[in-house]
């Protein structure tokens, strides 16, 4: 499989060693344009690395979206474009006829390019309706490990974690050559007259050293909605890393606001069994539920 990380302004110089695939954050909605995504996509391409785009969708205005996407985007032939079906900043849900009818619309706009979809175990489960992902699924599993996300739909890429600060993921090809073929990717022409040399391949990379078990910290005591000590920081920070809440570092609080609340509401409509039983709005997280996220978020299993 190759490694792949998926980027928005908030990594403004990621590494790019031992990296296949980078998606780039290029809009969102009808208004806001990534503003460091031509700086990210020539570093990028001066890397040798393939690119891919992706637009966070917000509900309605779907062909407005797909416009502004494109524009900002600006693909090359054989980029990869990606519709990112989650719930947004304001807590409102895109629907499923509004990720449908994106992805039909910039397929239209780009017929030639492949169109993908990228959403969380929550949304494919159980907001998906029609199966619909266009040329392939894009899925946030954080809790499986690389490269067997927890779905029985074909898959072409799994994020499964976060590492400094970036998201981490999995294509499920083989090989550069083969993800060339399938995306479009031109073939590179060269000049007879003068090749240019070959650069010395790379030896083999060392498999990563197997981590210990994973302990997450100790629930800290007194944790519960509407307050501030103790603080709320490392949960939200949790639940970030789960994919349950998308959080940048300048917004992280203290205090467990609504923001946190709706993150670990999130995480209950995944996985039920640590709510409290008889409170279908619980949102408040106790011991079991706090080491269960802790250990989906930063542990293997």
């Amino acid at each position: 499989m190759l490694n792949a990380i998926d980027i928005s302004s908030l990594q403004p110089h990621p590494k790019l060693d031992g990296v296949d695939l980078v998606i780039i954050k290029a809009s969102e909605g009808r208004t806001y344009a990534n503003p460091l995504r031509r700086d990210q996509e020539k570093a990028t391409r001066q890397a040798g690395k393939l690119v891919a785009w992706y637009h966070f969708l917000w509900p309605d205005n779907v062909q407005a979206q797909a416009e502004w996407f494109i524009k900002c985007a600006d693909p090359k032939p054989g980029d990869v474009l990606a519709c990112d079906w989650e719930t947004t900043t304001s807590n409102t849900v895109p629907s499923c006829a509004d990720k449908d009818a994106f992805l039909a619309a910039v397929k239209k706009l780009r017929p030639k390019l492949r169109v993908i979809l990228y959403c969380n175990l929550d949304y494919w489960k159980r907001r998906d309706t029609t199966s619909q992902c266009g040329d392939g699924l894009w899925i946030a599993d954080p809790g499986a490990a690389p490269g067997k996300p927890r779905v029985q739909h074909p898959w072409l890429i799994h994020q499964y974690g976060i590492r400094n600060n970036t998201d981490v993921n999995v294509v499920n090809f083989a090989t550069v050559q083969a993800w060339k073929d399938w995306a479009g990717v031109p073939a590179t022409e060269e000049k007879p007259s003068a090749p240019a040399p070959r650069p010395t391949p790379p030896g083999p990379t060392p498999p990563a050293p197997k981590p210990g078990p994973y302990t997450p910290p100790a629930f800290p005591a007194g944790l519960a909605p509407g307050r501030s000590k103790p603080s709320a920081k490392p949960l939200q920070k949790a639940l970030r890393a789960a994919g349950f809440l998308k959080i940048s570092d300048a917004d992280l609080s203290d205090t467990y606001g609504p923001r946190t609340q709706g993150g670990v509401g999130r995480f209950f409509a995944a996985h039920p069994q640590f709510r409290t039983k008889g409170k279908p709005n619980d949102v408040a997280i106790g011991p079991k539920g706090w080491n269960f996220l802790f250990t989906l978020a930063y542990g293997r299993k």
